[in-house]
């Protein structure tokens, strides 16, 4: 059997860089050049390369996405998209070219020194990238209330009665109540203003899409994101987030590797005797950190079930709504705990985040499971 070589590929917007490590051990790294990042150049590149069994090929996750995985998948080559942060680097590297790092990852591809990440499929990836735009527009809301409010700080416009900020009294009172003498700044507050009413225009247009998407969505992901609401602090959004991010979650053998997916694992200076924890390594997605870290804050308060948790739990299993009750008492003593000892409320809420992303993986991966065990469900 003749023995595969091993190809990095520097990817860039318009080009790509090309480096081929021979399968020897010390064997000779070739730099093949640079070739366009266009789909009819990728499709000369493999045949010059020879049967795509022969070779498999690798480039670092990074704003071009995974076009060029899926094209070469389709073209039979075996390709892995791996994580930027965990590439080797030399202490002493002072010089850095697109063929040197081309290079590089042929090199250490050939070494086994790379950390392959998941890649998600079309749907996964559309999902990802439909809520994706939505936290854009939420970020985009809160930048534009922020110049509004400020704007009407600035000039001592307070509304008469006491009412709360953003909801519709107050954005009526805006319209209706807010005057000024100079045009330039009724030109100023109607344009404050607009921003503020297109930003929550797309944040409703963009929840009725992730809305239309759960509905067409394979049953498995639906029944996931459904059971996923069973646990305090995550609702629809948050669970959708979860599933878009993570893709199957039974691919994690153990909620420990979640965690480290998370980024949310302690990170650790260990020499000798000496043993040192620090903060989170914050290297993995911060995309699922976040929402495990908001959703955490809802375990500062004793464990019940309200309406609307009861509502999100009306069609999950038994088996999820006592996993989901476990997470509360366990998280919320968590809190507690951690609180009684007077740890920064940051830190608490964190940890508590960690051991939640435990409790998200017992429940998808018992969904998945039972998924795939029913036999109504795999004949269909």
């Amino acid at each position: 059997m003749e023995k595969l070589r091993y190809v990095g590929l520097d990817v860039h917007a318009e080009t790509i860089n090309v480096a081929v490590a021979e399968p020897e051990r010390n064997g000779e790294v070739r730099a093949l050049g640079s070739i366009p990042n266009r789909p009819e150049s990728v499709r000369k590149l493999v045949k010059k390369l020879g049967s795509a069994d022969q070779f498999q090929a690798c480039y670092e996750a990074g704003p071009t996405g995974y076009v060029l995985y899926w094209q070469l998948t389709e073209m039979g080559v075996k390709c892995e998209v791996v994580a930027p942060t965990l590439v080797p680097v030399k202490s002493g590297d002072r010089v850095k070219t697109d063929r040197l790092d081309a290079q590089k990852l042929a090199r250490c591809y050939r070494a086994g020194d790379l950390t392959a990440v998941w890649v998600p499929d079309a749907a996964h990836e559309a999902l990802r990238d439909l809520v994706r735009a939505r936290l854009a527009a939420k970020r985009d809301q809160l930048r534009a209330r922020h110049r509004l409010s400020k704007f009407l700080l600035r000039h001592g416009q307070r509304p008469s009665s006491k009412m709360s900020a953003w909801t519709a009294a107050y954005l009526n009172w805006v319209k209706k109540g807010v005057h000024f003498d100079q045009p330039a700044q009724e030109a100023t507050l109607a344009d404050y203003l607009h921003e503020v009413e297109h930003a929550q225009d797309r944040i409703v247009r963009l929840e009725k899409a992730i809305d239309a998407s759960i509905e067409t969505m394979p049953e498995k992901m639906r029944e996931v994101i459904d059971a996923l609401q069973s646990l305090r602090g995550i609702a629809k959004i948050s669970a959708v987030t979860i599933m878009a991010e993570l893709g199957e979650v039974s691919r994690f053998e153990t909620p420990r590797q979640l965690m480290g997916y998370s980024g949310a694992v302690s990170s650790e200076y260990s020499s000798g005797e000496r043993t040192r924890r620090g903060g989170i390594t914050k290297t993995g997605n911060a995309h699922l950190r976040r929402i495990a870290v908001e959703a955490a804050w809802a375990y500062r308060y004793r464990p019940c079930i309200g309406a609307s948790l009861k509502a999100r739990q009306k069609c999950a299993s038994q088996e999820v709504k006592d996993i989901a009750w476990k997470a509360q008492h366990r998280l919320h003593g968590r809190y507690m705990k951690l609180m009684a000892k007077g740890k920064l409320k940051q830190k608490v809420v964190t940890a508590v985040a960690r051991e939640l992303l435990g409790f998200i993986w017992a429940i998808a991966v018992e969904v998945e499971q039972r998924h795939k065990s029913s036999p109504k469900k795999q004949a269909a």
